[in-house]
C-alpha cells in the first residue's frame, strides 16, 4: 500500500494536526494568519523580525485600486455573480510579469547576481555592495534588459513603500545581503542608465523575502496571498456598491469598430 508524505496537515475523529500541532488547542487563536502562512512555506515559525516584514509585505501588496487584476474580478462577479470563487480567481490569475510578478523576479535576480559571488560583502559594506550594483546594472543593460524593481509608473519620485520597509528590515534586524544590493542598485543604476529611477515596492518586497528565508519558488505565490485580500475587498464594494456594469457598458457603447477588409 503505498504512502504519501506530507507535514502539514492531517485529521482524525478527534482532531485536525497542522504542522504537528493541534489546530484547535495550539493555532487557533494564537497564531496569526501571517505566522502561519509563512510557517506552512518555511516549515518553520518566523522570527518576531521575520513575521513583522513578512506581514509588511502582505500589507503592501494588497490593493493598488482598480488595477487589471481588480478590474478582471469585478467584470467576472458581473459575469457570474453566483461565482465569487471565478472572480477570485480571475483576477489572480492576473498576476503577472507587469502585475506582482515583479516581486518574484526582483527576488531570484538579486539571488542569481548573490550566488554567482565569489564573495559576498558584509551588510553595512556600502561601497562592497555598490561595486557588486553596478557590474549587476552594467551586465543587465549590456543584455538589453531591465533591472527588476528599479521604476515605477505611478511613483516617479520615489515609492512610498520603500523607505518603510527598508526602515522596517533595519529596525527589526532582517536587513540581509538581498536588500543590500538592492539599496545598492538604488544609488548606483543612474551612473548606468543616465537617469534615476525609483526602487519599486514590489522590488523591495522581492528583496525581504528572499532576505527572511522564504523559498524562493513560493515567491510569487506571497505575492498572490496578498493580492487576495485584496481582491476579497474588491468583490466585497462591488457586491455593496457595484460598477462593473458602468465599466462594461462604457466601453461597449465606445468601440470603435473597424473590421479588417478582405
Amino acid at each position: 500500500m503505498p504512502t504519501y508524505r506530507s507535514g502539514l496537515g492531517a485529521s482524525d475523529r478527534d482532531h485536525i494536526w497542522l504542522l504537528g500541532h493541534d489546530l484547535a488547542d495550539d493555532i487557533m487563536g494564537k497564531v496569526s494568519f501571517g505566522e502561519l502562512a509563512y510557517w506552512m512555506m518555511a516549515k518553520r515559525r518566523p522570527t518576531h523580525g521575520q513575521g513583522v516584514l513578512f506581514e509588511a509585505v502582505l500589507a503592501a501588496l494588497a490593493d493598488h485600486g482598480f488595477t487589471p487584476t481588480a478590474i478582471a474580478s469585478r467584470l467576472t462577479l458581473l459575469s457570474a455573480p453566483d461565482s465569487v470563487q471565478g472572480a477570485l480567481a480571475a483576477g489572480l490569475l492576473g498576476g503577472g510579469s507587469r502585475f506582482l510578478g515583479v516581486t518574484e523576479d526582483s527576488a531570484h535576480f538579486l539571488h542569481r547576481t548573490i550566488s554567482a559571488l565569489d564573495a559576498v560583502p558584509a551588510v553595512g559594506d556600502d561601497a562592497g555592495w555598490d561595486t557588486v550594483a553596478l557590474q549587476a546594472v552594467e551586465r543587465t543593460k549590456a543584455a538589453g534588459s531591465f533591472v527588476p524593481g528599479l521604476g515605477h509608473p505611478v511613483h516617479k519620485l520615489g515609492d512610498p513603500r520603500t523607505p518603510r520597509l527598508f526602515g522596517l528590515a533595519r529596525e527589526h534586524q532582517v536587513l540581509g545581503a538581498h536588500l543590500s544590493l538592492f539599496e545598492a542598485i538604488g544609488r548606483v543604476h543612474p551612473q548606468v542608465l543616465g537617469k534615476t529611477l525609483p526602487l519599486n515596492g514590489a522590488g523591495v518586497c522581492g528583496a525581504v523575502l528572499a532576505d527572511i528565508d522564504v523559498p524562493l519558488g513560493v515567491v510569487r505565490g506571497v505575492a498572490l496571498l496578498a493580492r487576495c485580500a485584496g481582491l476579497l475587498g474588491q468583490l466585497a464594494e462591488e457586491m455593496a456598491d457595484p460598477i462593473a456594469m458602468s465599466m462594461y457598458m462604457n466601453i461597449d457603447r465606445n468601440t470603435d469598430y473597424q473590421p479588417t477588409a478582405e
